[in-house]
């Protein structure tokens, strides 16, 4: 049976009239009495009763219309799931992440997310600076991202971690025993900056609690300000993912007063996930409990000295 022949038939049925349902249907109104009539031939009795005031439903006709609109709902529910998994089938997830974020945690997020939709493509970016995931996501060129909290654009932000910051030290720094490093240390010190506005956070810690050190920018990535620290080039201050495990070299010691940045994970603002996105989210969300109970998310990328 035709769907779309009885779907035309309810049309013409609920308005009363062939005239108004072409209108609707963009059938001429010959077309849709032909369209009508090939559907009675097909059912074995009239459906329709034809008269000066419009048309109207024989008493074999309504008693199919329970029937066909029943069938008309059940093959629309059977279409809208069709075209739901052949979206899943082609949909590309595009995320933008922080190094850090990447390397630590998307590695065993995407396998997760892998085995519950393995037709769903991930295209993973790594950004070069701090800002760049929020003006990804407000220029549409990515659906997520995972980056630290920060005053520029909108989006729908999901807080998942308060992440510590260390200082960054050569192994023969003078602690004195110290386990934290008081952050008025840093003051007149040199001290190697992260570039692509990660300074951000540490201008942000340094601007509370009134420090100004002696800053050297560095154009250069993370693992590579650790090994100029290690060499006696300067000190430097950075979050735990960022250190990922880097530490033969130099001391790692949480600054004091604590200091935090805020890791989470942003979508498009006012915008709700997809089905897959929501999956997604969800493997984020399952990882994060899971690395807390095992003392730390931190813990799982190097090692606290």
């Amino acid at each position: 049976m035709d769907a779309k022949k009885l779907e035309i038939l309810m049309t013409a049925v609920d308005l009363g009239s062939f005239s108004k349902a072409s209108e609707v249907v963009g059938y001429t109104q010959s077309g849709l009495t032909h369209l009508v009539n090939s559907l009675e031939r097909e059912i074995g009795f009239p459906l329709i009763v034809r008269s000066h005031n419009g048309i109207s439903l024989t008493e074999q006709g309504r008693e199919l219309v329970p029937a066909i609109r029943q069938f008309l709902q059940a093959n629309a529910n059977l279409e809208n799931r069709i075209q739901t998994i052949a979206k899943q089938q082609t949909e590309t997830i595009r995320i933008a992440a922080y190094a850090s974020m990447a390397m630590c945690w998307m590695p065993e997020i995407l396998y997760r997310f892998r085995r519950i939709c393995p037709n769903v493509d991930v295209d993973l970016r790594m950004v070069d600076h701090a800002l760049e995931p929020f003006e990804l996501l407000e220029e549409g060129k990515t659906d997520v991202i995972f980056a630290s909290r920060q005053d520029v654009g909108k989006c729908e932000w999901t807080p998942l971690y308060q992440e510590l910051l260390y200082a960054i030290l050569p192994k023969n720094y003078p602690l004195g025993g110290r386990s934290e490093f008081p952050l008025k240390e840093f003051e007149g010190k040199d001290f190697l900056m992260p570039y692509g506005r990660f300074d951000i956070d540490v201008h942000s810690t340094f601007g509370e609690a009134g420090v100004k050190a002696n800053e050297q920018t560095v154009y250069v990535d993370d693992e590579t300000v650790i090994r100029m620290v290690g060499k006696g080039l300067g000190i430097s201050m950075m979050s735990e993912l960022m250190i990922r495990g880097n530490t033969d070299d130099v001391r790692c010691v949480p600054v004091t007063p604590k200091s935090i940045r805020e890791l989470g994970m942003g979508t498009e603002k006012g915008v709700a996930l997809s089905e897959n996105m929501q999956k997604l989210k969800d493997c984020v969300l399952e990882y994060i409990r899971e690395a807390e109970r095992r003392k730390g998310v931190g813990a799982n990328c190097f090692t606290k000295l």
